[in-house]
């Protein structure tokens, strides 16, 4: 069943029909972009798995891209905010 790529929810969704506004139920993220597609994968090229897609830099907003399909909602932890980042970078070089 397809679900969402950031907090893992079911969806009711039916042949891949997901439009560019459509937004999840629960955590009202942006359906048709690339965390929620079947084809993301972090640790190939252009973190797609589709060779001819033309990827967007941001990964979490709606896009056009005519290849997505809906995944099946496992999450994906985009890591450390830039927060926590330079909040331990600090720490780590503080005197």
């Amino acid at each position: 069943m397809p679900g969402c790529g950031k907090c893992g929810a079911q969806l009711d969704v039916m042949f891949n029909q997901v439009g560019r506004a459509d937004t999840c139920p629960e955590c009202e993220a942006e359906l048709h972009a690339c965390i929620h597609c079947r084809h993301y994968d972090e640790s190939v090229a252009k973190q797609c798995k589709e060779p001819f897609a033309e990827v967007p830099q941001d990964k979490e907003s709606a896009n056009f891209c005519d290849l997505f399909q809906i995944g099946d909602g496992t999450v994906r932890d985009s890591g450390p905010s830039k927060a926590s980042l330079v909040s331990a970078a600090e720490a780590l070089f503080k005197k």
